[in-house]
C-alpha cells in the first residue's frame, strides 16, 4: 500500500473509499467556479462578435429612429413624428401589403418545388454519388451573383424577348404579351428562381435522416403512397420544411433590388421604400420603417415557430 492511493486504514488494515469532493469541500466550489470561469471565456470572442456586429447596429436603428430630419440634415431627438407619419399613411400599408404577396405566394411556390425536389433527390435517386452529383446541378445557378440571375430574365420575357417569339411562332398568341415583364408574374418569377434552393436544402437534408424502414413499415401495413407521405415523410419533415419557410420568407420581404428591376419600378415592398428614404438621406425614417419591417418578420417567424419545436425536432 502506497501513499498515492491516499487511503484510510483501519486496524484491520482493510482499506475505505477515498475521499472526494463534495458540495461541502472548498475544492467542490473552486472547481465548478474554474468550469463556469472557462465556459464564459471560450463564449467571450462570439458574444463581442455578435453584439457589435448584430445587437448594435439594431440597437443603433432603434435609436435613430426617433430622431428627427429636415430637407439638409438629421437631428437627435426622441419623437414619434416618424412611426406616426408611417401608420397614418395608406402608402405603408400599401407597400406591406405588397410585401407580404410576394412573401406568401413565393413561399408557396418555393415549398412546392422545393419538395418536390427533395423528395425526388432522397428517395428516387438510389446511390449517394448520383444524389451529390444532382444536388450540386441545383447549386450551379448560385455560381453567378443574384443580379447577373435576375437581369438574364428580361431579355427572356421582353415584349420581343424568346418567350414571347416561341408564343408567337407556334400560334399560341397573335400578339406579345406585355404582363410577362416588368409586373407582378416577373417579380414571383425572379423571386422563385433565386430562393428555391433555400427551401431545397434543409427539406433534403430532413428527408436524408428519416429512417427508410418507417417508410417499409408503412407499406407493410398496407398505406398507399399519398398516406406514407401525408403520414410518415411530411410529418417527419417539418423541421426543414420550417426552416427553409423562414429563409425564404425573411429573404423575400428584405429584398429590394429584384422588386425595382423586375418591376420596371412600378411595384415596391418595404425593402424599396427604404432604399428610396435612404437615398433622399431620411435616415430616421428609413430606420423606423426597418424596426416596423423587423417587427413584420419577427412576428411571422414566431407563427411559424409554433408549429414545430425545431431545437426539439432536429
Amino acid at each position: 500500500m502506497t501513499d498515492q492511493t491516499h487511503l484510510f486504514l483501519h486496524k484491520d488494515s482493510t482499506a475505505v473509499e477515498p475521499v472526494r469532493p463534495t458540495k461541502e469541500n472548498p475544492s467542490f466550489g473552486l472547481h465548478r467556479l474554474s468550469d463556469a470561469l472557462s465556459g464564459w471565456l471560450l463564449s467571450l470572442p462570439l458574444t463581442l462578435v455578435l453584439f457589435f456586429f448584430l445587437v448594435l447596429p439594431i440597437a443603433m436603428i432603434v435609436v435613430v429612429s426617433f430622431w428627427g430630419a429636415t430637407e439638409f440634415s438629421i437631428y437627435p431627438a426622441f419623437q414619434f413624428d416618424n412611426y406616426e407619419f408611417l401608420l397614418t399613411s395608406p402608402v405603408t400599408y400599401q407597400v406591406f401589403f405588397n410585401t407580404i404577396k410576394y412573401a406568401l405566394i413565393t413561399w408557396a411556390l418555393t415549398l412546392a418545388i422545393g419538395f418536390t425536389v427533395a423528395y425526388f433527390l432522397a428517395f428516387h435517386v438510389r446511390t449517394l454519388t448520383w444524389q451529390i452529383v444532382l444536388f450540386l446541378l441545383c447549386t450551379i445557378p448560385f455560381w453567378t451573383s443574384n443580379i447577373i440571375r435576375m437581369i438574364s430574365w428580361i431579355p427572356f420575357l421582353g415584349r420581343n424577348g424568346i418567350a414571347n417569339s416561341t408564343l408567337i411562332s407556334m400560334g399560341v398568341i397573335d400578339e406579345p404579351l406585355d404582363w410577362l415583364l416588368f409586373s407582378d408574374f416577373s417579380v414571383i418569377l425572379a423571386f422563385v428562381h433565386l430562393y428555391t434552393l433555400f427551401m431545397v436544402v434543409p427539406i433534403f437534408n430532413t428527408m436524408m435522416r428519416i429512417d427508410k424502414s418507417l417508410i417499409e413499415a408503412a407499406y407493410d401495413n398496407g398505406a398507399s403512397g399519398l398516406q406514407t407521405l401525408t403520414n410518415v415523410i411530411i410529418p417527419l419533415t417539418k423541421p426543414g420544411i420550417m426552416i427553409g419557410s423562414i429563409f425564404v420568407v425573411t429573404l423575400v420581404m428584405g429584398d429590394f433590388i429584384t422588386v425595382r428591376f423586375m418591376s420596371g419600378s412600378q411595384s415596391a415592398n418595404v425593402g424599396r421604400l427604404i432604399s428610396n428614404d435612404i437615398a433622399l438621406l431620411q435616415y430616421p425614417s428609413a430606420a423606423a420603417t426597418a424596426v416596423i419591417l423587423l417587427i413584420t418578420v419577427l412576428l411571422v417567424i414566431s407563427i411559424l415557430l409554433r408549429f414545430v419545436d425545431i431545437r426539439k425536432e432536429l
